[in-house]
């Protein structure tokens, strides 16, 4: 063969190539899924995580030192396919852990080489109770009796579930009224607005309502249905910080790198998911910033955190791809250049908490001013505030509003206002601006998410309008690509469509077991595709609806008790989010984690609804 140079060099190819391709199989591992009799198990969440992490400098205090280049090992997600089957091609080298879980199934866990091939056997859990622990948050929460009065369960969701979940394992315990009765009045110290008469009520509600549910286990219904449009799903998380991080709101920026930032500790985190690596940025303070900002006190229990500033929302200017930063207990708002990794501070002389922030076309940055019922815009050209004020639904909002600055100095001086002024059922006092964003035509849009309403502000004569909503809780809001809103009705388990022109409202309740249990915290919508993707923080999911097909789908998350609170959409159809519960601990590991979803391999191409799942939700719903 060496005498015929052709044949020799096709023979050496050939070798390399099944050289090549010996390598990729062997290093590739495949976990089968079967029942007790063999049956191949589908859509089951196949997990996997290296054993052994990069040891990570966290001699800042428990985190990171600023500035300093980090990596973390990524934590991948699968699902079954119809054969029982995912397959790995990632840790060949390293131990790795494998857990699997399944509605209503006993989770498997076991550690093995990442190229090793492995079968595993998943049982029904049997024992009630345990079934009923193993399902999401909104299961639990659908089943609470609270006297058959719906005002008051929304009320409730809307005022405790501010934070983290309701029906969570922490909530899943008989406890006694007077418990309930302390955790309460320390919500309403972190600001929720339970009115008076629910203050009498829900102790003895609540201490009641889980106590019958614990003892009677088999009142807990089932979850959502997984979906097999989940095997063309994969599932990346990152974790980063710790059990007393909260991980706020989050930006994917146009140089392809995340931004997450740490509410409690004052950190900016840079994560590179090509990679894993990242780089943490501790905010510039002042030297007159004091611990907890303006509003100490709200903290002054919380067993570790370094609030100067409260880092919250983001957005990228579309002029020189800075970032803008909200920062809740300061009168601040914070601009980051990704390029030379330094902070500018620019300091407001009115207005407190600042909130969601948007930058505009024109390079403005519009933010939320969630205590002081205004809209702030601040003009890159002159470096000056302007401020919009909302108007009062009442007297007593208008005097509360007007004395919020004196009200923050009595609370940071130790005086608990909170918890001696009188709330009446409308929070009159504090209307909550929240959510905001900017429609193609230029127009600023809002959110009131105590007020019940929404809000514009003209782009051309800077004129505010205001419309009530016919449903509680509007929380986030966000422009498709024909200038139509649609907002999380954060209570009443659903999303509204607003079309600006006809003032018309169209609800769309989310696809989830039971109907109605669903807190959406925020959406975002992947303007390429038309695809709304809502943060169901309830029930450990994401969820994206199809706005051209009206098509829902549910994409169950890797970890229990997980609480979002905000969506970024990349370029790709990729879609971000982060664990953020407040606390952390919360979190079924505790750990905080950035977690992106790609819904399809082929990204590029429309997702492939399942439109079986649609009608299975209507049958429910007509069953009801």
């Amino acid at each position: 063969m060496k005498n015929n140079p052709i044949l020799y060099f096709i023979a050496v190819i050939t070798v390399l190539i099944n050289s090549l391709f010996s390598v990729s199989f062997a290093q590739a591992a495949t976990i089968t899924v079967t029942d007790k009799d063999g049956k191949p198990l589908s859509n089951v969440m196949v997990r996997q995580t290296a054993v052994d992490d990069y040891n990570l400098d966290k001699s800042d205090h428990g985190y990171p030192p600023h500035g300093k280049l980090n990596r973390v090992s990524a934590v991948n997600t699968l699902f079954t396919n119809e054969l029982g089957q995912v397959e790995f091609s990632q840790y060949a080298d390293k131990n790795v852990r494998i857990r699997l879980r399944a509605p209503d199934m006993e989770d498997v866990t076991s550690e093995m080489m990442g190229d090793q091939d492995a079968s595993f056997v998943m049982k029904p859990i049997t024992d009630v109770l345990k079934r009923a622990e193993s399902r999401p948050a909104n299961t639990w929460l659908a089943a609470l009796d609270m006297g058959n009065d719906p005002d008051l369960k929304q009320h409730y969701i809307l005022q405790c579930g501010f934070c983290h979940q309701q029906g969570s394992y922490f909530f899943r315990r008989p406890r006694p009224e007077e418990n309930w009765q302390e955790v309460m009045n320390r919500m309403i110290g972190y600001g929720a607005r339970i009115h008076d008469d629910a203050q009498e009520v829900l102790p003895g509600l609540l201490a009641n309502g889980y106590k019958q549910l614990y003892e009677n286990p088999e009142l807990i219904p089932k979850g959502t249905n997984w979906s097999p449009i989940l095997q063309d799903a994969e599932i990346t998380s990152w974790p980063i910080g710790d059990s007393f991080s909260q991980m706020h709101d989050l930006l994917y920026h146009s140089n392809g790198l995340i931004y997450i930032g740490d509410n409690l500790q004052d950190r900016l985190y840079e994560l590179n998911p090509k990679t894993g690596e990242f780089i943490v940025y501790r905010l510039k303070r002042e030297t007159y910033d004091k611990h907890g900002g303006l509003m100490s006190a709200r903290l002054a229990t919380f067993p570790k955190h370094e609030t100067f500033a409260g880092i919250h929302s983001f957005a990228e200017s579309p002029k020189d791809g800075n970032i803008f930063i909200t920062t809740s207990y300061q009168q601040r708002l914070v601009e980051f250049n990704p390029r030379t990794k330094e902070f500018t501070n620019h300091h407001m002389d009115n207005g407190y908490y600042p909130h969601t922030v948007r930058v505009d076309q024109q390079d403005r940055v519009w933010f939320t001013m969630a205590l002081s019922n205004q809209i702030a815009m601040f003009d890159r050209t002159n470096k000056e505030f302007e401020l919009f004020d909302l108007p009062a639904r009442n007297f007593q909002e208008g005097v509360t509003v007007s004395l919020m600055g004196v009200i923050l100095k009595l609370m940071d001086w130790g005086l608990p206002l909170a918890n001696w002024v009188s709330i009446d059922e409308q929070s009159s006092g504090l209307p909550m601006p929240y959510g905001i964003d900017i429609t193609p035509n230029g127009d600023i849009w809002f959110a009131r998410l105590l007020a019940d309403s929404i809000g514009k502000i003209d782009a051309k004569t800077k004129q505010v309008t205001v419309y009530d909503t016919p449903f509680k809780g509007p929380r986030r809001l966000r422009t498709d690509s024909k200038g139509n809103l649609w907002i999380a009705a954060f209570p009443e388990s659903m999303i509204v469509k607003f079309d600006p022109i006809t003032e018309t409202y169209t609800n769309y309740p989310l696809p989830v077991y039971p109907l109605g249990s669903e807190t959406p915290y925020s959406l975002n919508v992947d303007t390429k595709r038309d695809i709304v993707w809502v943060n169901g923080n309830t029930s450990d999911a994401l969820y994206s609806f199809n706005i051209d097909k009206q098509e829902w789908q549910h994409f169950p998350m890797p970890k229990r008790v997980t609480f979002t609170r905000d969506v970024e959409i990349a370029p790709n159809g990729d879609v971000y989010t982060t664990n953020s519960s407040f606390p952390s601990w919360h979190i079924e590991d505790a750990q905080p984690t950035l977690i992106r979803l790609r819904p399809s391999y082929d990204l590029e191409n429309s997702y492939e609804l399942d439109k079986s799942y649609d009608s299975d939700v209507k049958k429910q719903a007509d069953a009801n």
